[in-house]
């Protein structure tokens, strides 16, 4: 996947009105990066830290030609927009949006069913982190999120995804409506999720070319979104609560369709 060749600099990134997508924080995230070869400018890492995952962290950086700098703890806590950085900040190129037709490719490259999930509206980072995570873990072949009312992909989405987010192809649209119905026209089937649907889920067919919708924390899906569905699934609830998290939601339909396609 391309990278956008843009390269942060320290004083930019010490700007509080600076972008968060040219960092990433906490250890998993670093190391996700450096295994997927990020285009990565510096790490910066605690200074005094014996921890044996950041001496990794600075060995791997190191042989990659990343500079590595050692720094006190608040010039970190400065730096910081998760607010737990672990001990390690590295600043990087911008990941770049894939398209939904590279999402495709690769499901083909694969040999594989196209597998695609939709976050309709997620404003939560840590919600958007999770899903993102669940889907990489999943086998999803790429996630697509719309370019507003959306959580974008910063730091606190990179730290929430345990670096899932270097790994998964992510498309950003300016309409979600009508990337459903482009990936529709590309013969996927497209499901949805709301307590009222009339598909239940252990009873819904998830092996073929699909892409699943994740409706928003607090309104589900939008009404344009709903019907581009061709299936409103339902995930049984036996307790209290009348629905789940929406990144709980996602992983049970994620890991649903991965039982039912092996």
């Amino acid at each position: 996947m391309m990278i956008l060749a843009f390269l942060c600099h320290e004083e930019a990134l010490m700007n509080p009105n600076n972008l968060a997508e040219d960092r990433i924080e906490g250890r998993n995230a670093v190391i996700e990066a450096l295994r997927a070869g990020r285009a990565i400018d510096k790490i910066y890492i605690a200074r005094g830290e014996v921890d044996a995952t950041l001496g990794h962290i600075a060995s791997k950086a190191r042989g990659a030609g990343i500079v590595v700098v050692e720094a006190d703890r608040r010039k970190l806590d400065a730096m910081s927009q998760t607010h737990a950085h672990q001990g390690v900040i590295a600043l990087c190129a911008v990941k770049a949006s894939c398209t939904i037709a590279e999402i495709l490719a690769l499901a083909s490259a694969r040999g594989e069913p196209p597998f695609v999930v939709v976050c309709d509206e997620i404003s939560d980072p840590h919600n958007l982190g999770a899903i993102i995570r669940s889907a990489e873990c999943a086998g999803a072949h790429g996630v697509i999120i719309p370019k507003r009312r959306s959580a974008g992909l910063t730091a606190v989405v990179e730290k929430a995804s345990a670096g899932a987010v270097e790994h998964m192809a992510i498309a950003r649209v300016p309409n979600l409506s009508a990337a459903l119905s482009e990936l529709k026209k590309s013969g996927l089937w497209v499901y949805g999720t709301a307590a009222d649907g009339a598909s239940p889920l252990w009873q819904t067919d998830l092996t073929g070319p699909i892409c699943l919708v994740i409706g928003s924390e607090g309104d589900g899906m939008s009404r344009l979104v709903r019907e581009q569905c061709d299936f409103i699934v339902s995930i049984p609830l036996k307790g209290a609560i009348s629905s789940l998290n929406a990144s709980a939601a996602a992983a049970v339909l994620l890991y649903e369709a991965l039982r039912q396609r092996g």
